[in-house]
């Protein structure tokens, strides 16, 4: 992990947020992991406690850290805009999550189809590799790890670096939403073919196809929550 250096001039508030955002989006602080505690943030940093504590505030409040009193403080995003979908639409209906994706997923696929390289192709094979693997294993976090890329890769073809930005932003509600139907026993995958069947229409260069394969993905699993408790998606 890359060090701290310390503030070389009169400590402001707005310097320590620049450092500490720095670990967060550099990844030398991941999601979920505890950053360091306040004493060794002033000591690294060489500023006030109280300096320490207004950037910490600032960072909570954009949503990239959540202070757990007693227990200390964690990564919860790594930029404001994904800080502030985790806050506003984390744990939302499964509904709701859908059909923002049908907007995101539908135009990526068009877009990929017309856009993608080969580059982009291979990885979404390796993607969609590493997914059927998993499934058989039923290993589940190896399985939403493909399954995410394989979206987000996807969103990554179409060339277009606001719409990828925006669906990586997405990924804790979306993979919040797909949690819930691993355990169930009937549950064996939402359009099992609809993933390999998307990347075929990308390779073939057909944007309506990769729209409505696209789409029947989506459509799947809503029609499987429609009849089952909301327990979260297929993919």
């Amino acid at each position: 992990m890359s060090s701290l250096e310390s503030v070389r001039r009169p400590a402001l508030s707005a310097e320590v947020i620049a450092r500490l955002r720095e670990r967060i989006t550099s990844g030398d602080w991941p999601v979920g992991s505890r950053i360091p505690p306040e004493p060794e943030l002033m000591t690294r940093l060489q500023v006030a406690r109280g300096t320490v504590r207004e950037a910490v505030r600032a960072l909570a409040h954009a949503g990239l850290l959540d202070v757990r009193q007693g227990d200390g403080t964690y990564v919860r995003a790594v930029s404001e805009l994904s800080g502030a979908v985790e806050r506003l639409y984390g744990g939302s209906d499964i509904g709701q999550v859908l059909e923002v994706r049908q907007a995101l997923d539908l135009q990526a696929a068009r877009l990929a189809a017309i856009r993608a390289e080969e580059a982009d192709l291979t990885v979404l094979q390796g993607a969609l590799r590493r997914r059927r693997a998993a499934w058989d294993e039923r290993d589940f976090e190896a399985w939403l790890a493909a399954d995410w890329e394989f979206h987000l890769g996807v969103a990554d073809a179409a060339h277009n670096p606001l719409l990828a930005e925006l669906y990586r932003n997405l990924s804790g509600p979306v993979r919040e939403s797909v949690a819930g139907s691993w355990t169930d026993p009937d549950y064996q995958g939402a359009n099992p073919g609809g993933h390999e069947d998307l990347l075929r229409a990308l390779r073939e260069r057909d944007p309506v196809e990769a729209a409505r394969q696209a789409d029947a993905n989506l459509t799947d699993t809503h029609d499987w929550h429609a009849v089952r408790p909301p327990r979260g998606t297929g993919s």
